[in-house]
């Protein structure tokens, strides 16, 4: 089942997630689900504040990037869920910055800056531990989700003049005034 995005100003999006029990009703499905979401918006990554719900859960499909150059050639086929996920370090030395785009902030785009490795223990879909380094494009996007389940949107990572122009755009999402081709859900109007 398609879900809807939950967009900037979604008090949700500000919440820090919760672990998840390992009997936690529907896991699969809502897995299943977020997969289904996820393509249906054309995205890399979703978390699942984004879909309204306060738990550490993140889905992240890079094989839409796959083709035969060497950078994105190791993400055939790659689709993987990450239960209760953790940043445990982040390796300084060499950083990247990138334009950065999220599916609850519809039209915006950002230079972000982020280390280039990362350290990181989750459970994957059978409940399974897994602690490893992460590099390259997939340490950027699983930085970027991970975020989500912190309370953290990629344009906190931006420079306060940064912030100011693109003030008038997030305002715009605030007030429910965006145009996207996947199903959302805006910010609560506050009177």
């Amino acid at each position: 089942m398609i879900l809807p995005i939950y967009i900037y100003g979604q008090p949700v999006l500000r919440k820090e997630s919760q672990d998840i029990p390992a009997d936690y009703p529907g896991l699969k499905e809502l897995i299943s689900d977020m997969f289904e979401t996820l393509t249906a918006s054309e995205g890399v990554g979703l978390a699942a504040p984004q879909i309204g719900k306060d738990i550490r859960l993140a889905v992240i499909d890079l094989d839409v990037l796959y083709d035969d150059s060497d950078e994105f050639k190791k993400y055939k086929d790659f689709r993987k869920a990450y239960i209760n996920p953790h940043i445990l370090e982040y390796d300084d030395t060499e950083t990247e910055t990138m334009e950065e785009g999220c599916l609850s902030l519809p039209g915006i785009h950002e230079r972000v800056t982020r280390p280039k490795r990362i350290l990181v223990k989750y459970l994957d879909e059978d409940m399974q531990p897994h602690e490893e380094w992460v590099d390259g494009y997939l340490a950027r996007v699983m930085q970027h989700e991970f975020d989500h389940l912190n309370a953290t949107v990629f344009t906190d990572r931006i420079s306060p003049l940064r912030k100011q122009l693109i003030k008038s755009k997030m305002k715009a999402l605030l007030q429910g005034r965006y145009r996207c081709a996947y199903r959302t859900k805006a910010a609560p109007k506050h009177r």
